[in-house]
């Protein structure tokens, strides 16, 4: 099995070559949910990483490329999102570990709950939003990586639309609902343990980032990945809502009107998620200062 387990003993400690995922494991700099930090610095120390990432990284590169020429002459020719949503659902169940299989489903749970809280804490906005909480892998086939970005670049534009209609600009209410934060880990499924779970978080974006280019049409792909800037623009609405501008120092991906180069979307969608789960772990920590009522107010 590629994935080794994460020794959390500090007892075993060797001063003479100390593990740097036992140090990012053990820093509390950054809030994260526990299980989804240990799953990830599990990810960062698995064999996939060191061997298999650096060979997959520049294949996918390559293939990048040469899809993009074709996509340049036949653009219509092959586009069908739900054969590429089988595909995805296939590779997850079949070749990535458990834990990238749950930092990627994590992800949709987080950032539903993060813009349905935006949308429920906004003064004078009334905004409905289409959550994406999938518990299994068939829940995959309807086209939920699509929605995803679908859903967040509407957001965006439903939101602003109602700023601009009542010439209001964000405002957090004075009393905050944090009800939709979940404080559990979502009640996922047991994640397949098989010899062939081996890839890492990384190493499966970078393979399925050329199915995602091939299979879908070129407006969706360029928007799929400058949506991983707009982790700046939910940044900002939420620190709005929270009148705490210092949470913006946990972003990376940042100008969304300055897009990156498709080539770089896998490395900037681990930091996207990453970005989600630090901004959803301080609103979960906000929740439990008010005994779980979901209710509290802003300072």
């Amino acid at each position: 099995m590629y994935h080794k387990d994460l020794n959390v003993d500090i007892a075993h400690h060797d001063e003479r070559d100390p593990n740097p995922w036992l140090a990012m494991y053990l820093d509390n700099s950054i809030p994260i949910n526990d299980k989804t930090k240990r799953s990830l610095m599990r990810d960062n120390n698995s064999k996939s990483v060191q061997y298999l990432l650096p060979i997959i990284k520049i294949t996918s590169k390559f293939a990048m490329f040469f899809i993009h020429i074709f996509k340049f002459f036949f653009p219509n020719l092959i586009n069908s999102s739900k054969i590429l949503h089988k595909i995805l659902a296939w590779g997850l169940r079949n070749f990535v570990s458990p834990d990238a299989n749950l930092l990627i489903f994590r992800h949709f749970h987080v950032g539903s709950e993060i813009m349905e809280f935006i949308s429920k804490n906004i003064e004078q906005v009334e905004l409905q939003t289409n959550p994406l909480k999938p518990k299994n892998f068939e829940d995959i086939n309807d086209d939920l990586f699509l929605k995803h970005d679908l859903n967040l670049y509407n957001f965006v534009i439903k939101l602003n639309g109602q700023l601009r209609e009542k010439n209001i600009t964000i405002k957090g209410k004075p009393v905050l609902d944090l009800s939709m934060i979940t404080i559990d880990q979502f009640d996922h499924i047991e994640f397949p343990k098989k010899w062939t779970n081996i890839l890492d978080l990384r190493s499966a974006i970078e393979l399925f980032t050329p199915f995602y280019q091939l299979f879908l049409t070129s407006n969706d792909f360029i928007r799929a990945s400058n949506s991983l800037q707009l982790d700046e623009t939910i940044g900002i609405y939420t620190s709005q809502i929270l009148n705490a501008p210092a949470h913006l120092g946990l972003l990376n991906n940042k100008h969304p009107m300055v897009p990156e180069t498709t080539y770089s979307a896998a490395y900037r969608l681990v930091l996207h998620g990453l970005a989600a789960e630090t901004l959803h772990r301080i609103l979960v920590n906000m929740k439990l200062k008010t005994n779980l009522d979901g209710i509290i107010t802003p300072s």
